[in-house]
């Protein structure tokens, strides 16, 4: 998936943004929203690409009094929107699982297991998305991952700009059955000039990731440039 991590300051860019990252072959485009910067960029979006693999993020922008807005963008079935309420906001997010047919997908709210399977019970989410370094690591993960798939919930990998040693663990948690939607897991070169593994993670055309055959974690930390990179050590005795 492609994320246009912030707003364009001009509809115009918008088009040849996605446009761009289809070449590369991103299958899932996510456009940031805001109040007022919502409507015309989701519309300008659909027309070039198949709305039905677009989602927003809202990145907790809106309140109650928005939902109005927020379900005129129904009308573009959108495959998802993300955290539109406030993070601990839980009541605004029961109660927008309520009122819109749009899925929604709660991300930063949940770090245990316990909060998944709370927000399940309220009927919050229909879809969830999962990061190693939220909830702090595979277990926790995993555990999450269990949950969503035994009441139906699919999940999707979130990445938090890691290096490619963080990546090559999210590539390892996207393998687990439940991650049926495309996930944050991009290119190196999509951040770094060089990455701090080899080989680099690479996007085919078709938008995938190959998942590394290798012992430990697949791929191979490159000491030299982790040293090249190092502005401080600590030994601990």
């Amino acid at each position: 998936m492609r994320r246009l991590d912030r707003i364009k300051e001009s509809l115009d860019e918008l088009p040849p943004a996605v446009q761009k990252e289809l070449a590369a072959g991103y299958q899932r485009i996510k456009i940031k929203i805001k109040p007022g910067k919502d409507l015309d960029p989701v519309r300008r979006c659909a027309r070039i690409f198949r709305a039905s693999n677009c989602w927003v993020d809202a990145n907790s922008a809106y309140t109650l009094n928005d939902w109005p807005l927020l379900k005129q963008l129904e009308g573009f079935y959108l495959m998802m929107m993300r955290t539109a309420a406030r993070l601990d906001d839980l009541y605004s997010h029961d109660r927008a699982a309520e009122k819109l047919d749009t899925p929604i997908c709660l991300d930063e709210c949940i770090h245990t297991e316990e909060h998944a399977r709370d927000r399940h019970r309220a009927g919050a989410c229909k879809i969830m998305n999962i990061k190693l370094g939220r909830v702090g690591g595979h277990t926790v993960a995993r555990r999450i991952h269990d949950l969503c798939q035994r009441h139906g919930i699919p999940v999707w990998c979130g990445g938090m700009l890691e290096s490619g040693i963080g990546r090559a663990h999210n590539i390892a948690l996207s393998t687990l059955p439940n991650f049926t939607l495309a996930g944050d897991v991009a290119a190196s070169k999509r951040y770094w000039e060089e990455d701090i593994i080899l080989p680099e993670v690479t996007v085919s055309a078709q938008g995938t990731i190959r998942v590394p055959t290798s012992p430990g974690i697949g791929f191979e930390p490159r000491l030299e440039r982790i040293d090249k990179l190092t502005v401080r050590k600590e030994r601990l005795a």
